[in-house]
């Protein structure tokens, strides 16, 4: 029988992108000055004109009406790891889910290689390759058809733009709990100073790790976590053009400008109380390849908690 999990005050990797991304491209909303405005209108501009991407299977009208009513609103994270010229893969699949009438924000993860009929091509296979074959609007499909639910918005970063964005801070430092050798870089055990290249590196790792991808999501919170606290110490605003620009170029969402500014401002209680599960299964090799099972009887008490029937609380 699965476990509950009880709230956790630190936030998890997506959470964090997702509000500390929103946040920046938002920050001249508060600003003063002809500065200030030109930070908000680029970001402005960035947002409806690079990272504003509409997709067949979310109503936009429907989830307009939603938001202007303060209903419940369910988000696709989706975290890629797509080199130069490919599609790629959803490396990271996640459910945010928001409730203005309880202030609470919910996070379900859904593991990268759970077994599921995948919409469109009639047949199943780990989730992350609805991605592959039919991109976001595939995994939009898979997922809603997976857990019986709508979503409302997606929001997909690639990976790679990481090494831009941490160049830009000047590096990061992170705690290293293993010691490998990589692409001619050595990552000793304890503190590491990373550049955008080694720090995309770190992240990727898995064959050094007996813990698999479990553990390299940990190192990925890792390397997020600290981008997001180096970025918030950075005293200079010129920083702030730059950072939206490297998002422009690494993010995609159906959410226009106008759509972050709503969020932010009518739905910031939410933050109040988190919650986070992830999808309960186990893993099985079938003919040949690895899978993650989740039950139907996991399926039915995950769709129950995200439309509200029930609770992580």
């Amino acid at each position: 029988m699965s476990k509950v999990t009880k709230p956790k005050k630190k936030m998890a990797l997506w959470k964090k992108i997702v509000i500390s991304v929103l946040a920046v491209l938002l920050v001249a909303v508060v600003g003063g000055g002809v500065y200030a405005y030109s930070i908000y209108s680029n970001a402005k501009k960035t947002v409806n004109e690079h990272m504003y991407k509409e997709v067949v299977n979310i109503d936009r009208e429907v989830t307009k009406q939603k938001v202007e009513n303060l209903d419940n609103l369910n988000i696709l994270l989706v975290g890629l790891d797509a080199r130069a010229n490919e599609r790629g893969r959803s490396d990271t699949l996640m459910i945010l889910s928001l409730y203005p009438d309880k202030d609470q924000m919910q996070l379900v993860s859904i593991p990268r290689d759970t077994r599921t009929m995948i919409v469109g091509k009639g047949y199943e296979d780990k989730i992350n390759h609805a991605y592959a074959f039919g991109g976001i609007d595939m995994s939009i499909a898979t997922v809603e058809n997976l857990l019986d639910i709508e979503l409302d918005y997606y929001v997909e970063m690639n990976m790679e733009g990481l090494t831009e964005f941490i160049d830009e801070l000047g590096g990061i430092t992170v705690q290293n709990e293993l010691d490998w050798k990589s692409d001619g870089y050595h990552y000793k055990k304890g503190e590491l100073n990373l550049n955008g290249k080694e720090a995309l590196g770190y992240v990727r790792m898995r064959k050094h790790d007996s813990t698999g991808d479990f553990g390299r999501t940990g190192r990925q919170r890792q390397v997020v976590e600290a981008a997001i606290n180096k970025g918030a110490n950075i005293a200079s605003i010129g920083k702030i053009n730059s950072f939206i620009d490297i998002l422009g170029n690494n993010m995609h969402t159906n959410m226009d400008f106008d759509d972050m500014k709503n969020l932010l401002l009518n739905y910031k209680d939410v933050r109040r109380n988190t919650t986070e599960y992830m999808l309960q299964g186990s893993g099985k090799m079938i003919d040949g390849i690895y899978y993650y099972l989740v039950p139907d009887e996991e399926l039915q008490k995950v769709h129950g908690m995200i439309v509200g029937d029930s609770s992580l609380e």
